[in-house]
């Protein structure tokens, strides 16, 4: 089925999420967001299925927020930080294990989301891209606390050099797990779903131990949402989000969204 461009199936008795709107890079409007977190929620209690895989329809993983609808004020900002903090949120919540299956570029917001996963699968397509720094944005899903505890000093680097990580630097650096065949991808994550949760009583336990504590998760986002706050405030924002249109309109097939 599709709700607000998200496609859900079962394949083997793990919950494949596809975000499905190819022709813009598959990005997320709240809409999606809001959906995309009670998706997972709805399968994540481990009464249904032994894991979720999320990845995208066509040539992205997602190009992250849809970017059509400019905030006019830091509370739309907020709402949208919300939302996607609220994805993060619900991945950690789950009792089975999350796989992203990174079958393209992955930008901003949702490239974040891939970094509470439990694994993250790519293909030699797959991309991971941060341009919040040279846009005015502030990065969000607890990407603050979580990209650090994954490629540690790399951080940096990724952050506020905005440059893109191909597939076989994210496998060096630990931002990729493993590199498949596209044909394969999904099919690898719901093998190694069904590998790691051969008894959902011990399974959702060690999630618990080793996954981040929800109290710094929350104070990573505590700590974004201020960020952001003082990026509006300072018109960093609204100048980014402005540059960003303008280049968008000059070159038509650079990257069409961010965060």
């Amino acid at each position: 089925m599709t709700e607000n461009y998200l496609d859900v199936h079962i394949d083997r008795d793990v919950a494949v999420l596809t975000l499905n709107r190819p022709a813009k890079l598959n990005v997320m409007d709240v809409a999606t967001r809001v959906r995309f977190a009670q998706t997972i929620r709805r399968f994540g209690t481990g009464d249904v299925v032994r894991g979720i895989v999320l990845t995208g329809a066509g040539r992205a993983f997602s190009a992250g927020e849809d970017l059509q609808s400019v905030p006019t004020s830091y509370d739309e900002i907020h709402e949208a930080f919300a939302t996607f903090h609220d994805i993060t949120r619900a991945i950690l919540e789950t009792k089975v294990p999350v796989i992203a299956a990174v079958n393209g570029i992955a930008v901003g917001g949702a490239s974040e989301i891939t970094l509470c996963c439990d694994s993250r699968i790519g293909t030699p397509a797959a991309e991971y891209y941060q341009p919040e720094n040279h846009r005015g944005i502030i990065i969000s899903n607890a990407s603050s606390f979580l990209l650090g505890r994954l490629v540690r000093n790399h951080a940096t680097r990724i952050i506020l050099a905005s440059s893109q990580i191909d597939a076989d630097e994210a496998l060096r650096i630990g931002l990729l797990d493993e590199i498949v065949a596209p044909q394969t991808l999904v099919d690898r994550a719901v093998e190694v779903i069904r590998q790691w949760n051969s008894d959902p009583r011990t399974t959702a336990l060690h999630l618990g131990l080793l996954r981040p504590r929800p109290e710094d998760i929350e104070a990573a986002f505590a700590r974004e949402d201020d960020a952001a706050r003082h990026s509006w405030e300072s018109g960093a924002f609204t100048e980014g989000i402005e540059g960003f249109w303008a280049s968008k309109n000059a070159a038509p097939t650079a990257p069409t969204t961010s965060n």
